[in-house]
Formats: structure tokens, C-alpha cells, sequence
């Protein structure tokens, strides 16, 4: 695998857009590409014991997920090419996006499609970058005791830990 600076073009041999989606139903690429912004929104927002971040916050959390651009993983790659079409061509789903009690379902259910589609190395890139996405998130701000257990909570949901 090969490494390049975000925006430059890919290397030869690199796909800028992996044959890897064609693997995944709709339901699964949903998934897919959802729940990074999922993992964003519910590392950003308040909760129980929480304060607030601020947008500052979510900006971390965004460029974050654009990190994934520069990976090494075909997977990650696709799933940030099928983000930014997505916000590019049409709204995105808002559908259960701050939702915090139906986070680590969704990160269980990721974890499955990825056991049973991906190549192990796409899978553990795929599950690390969404993790380094609320790991940025929640280290923007002052560190507390509930973002700690949030990440632990997410990295068990991951299959990280």
C-alpha cells in the first residue's frame, strides 16, 4: 500500500474509487458511510454528564473523517468519496444521527458487515478511522470522565478493544 498527500492524485495501480462498494448491499454502504457522521454528531453533542462541544469541536470531527482520504484503505477511502458525494449531491439522512443509545448498535451492526465483506485489513482501518473520528472529537475539548467512557464504550462497539 501506498501513501500520498491528501489531494494529490492516486499512484499508479491505486483506484481513486475502489471496486470494493459493489460487495455491500445498499443497506450495509448506508451503514457504511452513515456512521462516521453518526459517531461525529454523538461525540460532539451534549449528553448526560456531558458539556456541550462546541463548533470547533465539529469542525475537528469533520476534518477528521476527511483524514480518511489519505488512508491506506480502500475502504476508508470509498466510504469518504461516498460522504462527500453524498453532501454534494444531495441532503444527508438525518434519521437517528444524534441519537446516542443507538450508537453502539450501529457500530455492532458495522462491525458484522465488515467480519463478513471486508478484507481484515480494510475492516480494522474502516473501524480504527471512525473511532480516531470521536477520539479527535472528544480530545479537542477539555477531557472529562464522560467522553472517556464514551470512547471506551465506542471502542468495545468497534471490536477495538
Amino acid at each position: 500500500m501506498s501513501h500520498s498527500l491528501a489531494g494529490e492524485p492516486p499512484s499508479a495501480g491505486r483506484r481513486a474509487a475502489p471496486l470494493t462498494t459493489a460487495a455491500y448491499s445498499a443497506a450495509e454502504w448506508g451503514l457504511l458511510t452513515t456512521l462516521p457522521g453518526r459517531v461525529l454528531v454523538a461525540a460532539a453533542s451534549a449528553g448526560p454528564g456531558r458539556p456541550a462541544r462546541d463548533v470547533a469541536a465539529g469542525l475537528v470531527g469533520l476534518d477528521a473523517v476527511a483524514a480518511g482520504r489519505a488512508s491506506d484503505s480502500d475502504l476508508v477511502r470509498a466510504v469518504v468519496a461516498a460522504i462527500y458525494a453524498r453532501h454534494d449531491n444531495a441532503a444527508a439522512p438525518t434519521g437517528g444521527l444524534g441519537n446516542l443509545a443507538d450508537l453502539p448498535p450501529a457500530c455492532r451492526a458495522a462491525v458484522r458487515v465488515l467480519r463478513r465483506r471486508a478484507d481484515p485489513a480494510d475492516s480494522a482501518a474502516y473501524r480504527q478511522w471512525v473511532e480516531s473520528v470521536a477520539v479527535r472529537v472528544c480530545r479537542s475539548a477539555a477531557p472529562d470522565p464522560a467522553g472517556r467512557r464514551f470512547l471506551d464504550r465506542l471502542g468495545g462497539a468497534l471490536d477495538l478493544r
